[in-house]
């Protein structure tokens, strides 16, 4: 008491009565405040919904399992397995997926939110006549679409003239603003001066480009970096394009211009990935350390073969192929597959027969955004088994990508989980029966 006395008294000296007493009040109604945040993080924690999936099978990224029970607790999963090694707690919400199969929400390997399908209107009109605003509307419903459709996460390869948006719409997303799956943004992507479009219009006009122009060491630095500063979280090159002469597809950088690029981005962290059409065009991508060779139409097995020693993966986006080649006027399984279609069989074949790792994705965009699985139907159709194409749409597209809690039902993991109707492992078509979605713990479509 005596001390607390001495206290009181230097207190009053300083301060006076009035401040002193105001200093307790604030005090006491501090540790009230905390004592308050402490209960609600506990009692949080004690009320946090736990729900149990009952499979008729599971799907868990790797191999299929009959009658699968996955536990989910807020948003990760909590345990995995079935009726005789998986004990129900009481307070969970119990959810019968009759007939159908659980599975890791799908991740889509190349898409443009940004763009729609080129018979509606044509790439050139898309990047010259619809506003930012527009485009932006339209990312919106695509976003809405494609989860949807069950991806709940995808690589946007290019903005194709609408800048660094979709770094806006990925924020949007997160942020709760709307639905959409989470996003691995390439922003503007990188081309060499005077290969990319739009094209056809006279050389005076100033007009708005699909890509990010840029060459030589401090262009390709500067244009690095201003990506990745500007939210890009990887880097996306153009290795070669149709510009050659009478517009036939050649190289566009030097295997120095793309090994700068490599090694800029790799120095923040940031993976590259490469359109390729061309045997040279991909022969420089993959000696430059590429991560991803997307669509690679001239591949060859000697070309597999060193993707493979390099350990860069193939994305083949054989839905826009023949997507394009309908907008031409074929009607597929009535006319003769034309030469772009053909190619791309023994491309597929190739890579197949290579050992190469095969992502899924099927440039989306081009086709229409929520028809995603269409790549996944069309790998079966080139000669891939299905369950190796349900392992490419999940935990081979988490491992290339480094997304190290998705593509997998595995307790600690994310609970981002797609139920579809039937077995996607005797008919893929069943990817496209999506029941129900769940991301980050939230059933967004479906029960």
């Amino acid at each position: 008491m005596k001390y607390h006395s001495k206290w009181l008294h230097a207190t009053k000296d300083f301060f006076g009565y009035g401040s002193m007493l105001a200093i307790f009040i604030h005090m006491k109604r501090l540790f009230t405040f905390l004592l308050l945040i402490a209960s609600s993080i506990q009692l949080q924690a004690q009320t946090e919904t736990l729900t149990l999936f009952k499979a008729d099978r599971v799907f868990d990224g790797t191999d299929m399992h009959p009658n699968g029970w996955v536990l989910v607790k807020g948003n990760k999963i909590e345990a995995v397995g079935d009726s005789a090694t998986m004990q129900v707690p009481a307070s969970a919400k119990i959810v019968v997926l009759k007939g159908m199969t659980l599975m890791p929400g799908m991740i889509e390997g190349h898409s443009h939110l940004f763009l729609h399908p080129y018979n509606e209107t044509s790439w050139n009109d898309q990047v010259l006549t619809e506003s930012r605003a527009e485009r932006t509307v339209r990312a919106v419903t695509h976003a809405y679409a494609t989860l949807m459709a069950g991806f709940t996460t995808m690589r946007d390869l290019g903005t194709e003239g609408a800048g660094y948006d979709d770094v806006g719409l990925k924020t949007a997303i997160n942020k709760g603003i709307i639905p959409g799956p989470r996003m691995i943004c390439a922003t503007r992507a990188i081309v060499a001066t005077g290969s990319y479009g739009p094209k056809g219009l006279v050389n005076e006009a100033e007009v708005p480009h699909g890509a990010q122009e840029a060459d030589g060491n401090d262009d390709l630095i500067k244009a690095v970096r201003t990506q990745m500063g500007n939210g890009a979280d990887v880097v996306k090159v153009y290795a070669d394009y149709r510009w050659g002469i009478n517009d036939k597809p050649e190289p566009t950088f030097t295997i120095d211009e793309l090994k700068l690029v490599v090694e800029v981005a790799a120095s923040a962290g940031r993976m590259v990935v490469a359109h390729c059409g061309t045997e040279e065009g991909m022969r420089r991508a993959i000696m430059a350390g590429v991560k991803t060779i997307e669509h690679g139409d001239s591949a060859t097995p000697e070309l597999f073969a060193l993707m493979k020693e390099k350990g860069a993966a193939y994305c083949p986006t054989i839905s826009a192929g023949e997507a394009l080649s309908s907008y031409q006027g074929w009607h597929k399984g009535v006319d003769p597959d034309p030469a772009r279609v053909a190619k791309k069989h023994k491309t597929f074949q190739d890579a197949l027969k290579s050992g190469v790792t095969i992502l899924m994705g099927g440039d989306v965009g081009v086709f229409p955004h929520g028809d995603n699985a269409r790549e996944m139907v069309l790998m079966v159709e080139y000669g891939m088994p299905a369950l190796d194409v349900l392992r490419s749409a999940t935990s081979v597209n988490a491992d290339v990508f480094g997304l190290k809690d998705l593509g997998n039902i595995k307790p600690g993991y994310l609970a981002d989980l797609v139920a579809v109707d039937g077995n996607p492992a005797e008919d893929i078509k069943a990817v496209k029966q999506v029941k129900m979605v769940m991301k980050d713990g939230v059933v967004v479509k479906g029960n």
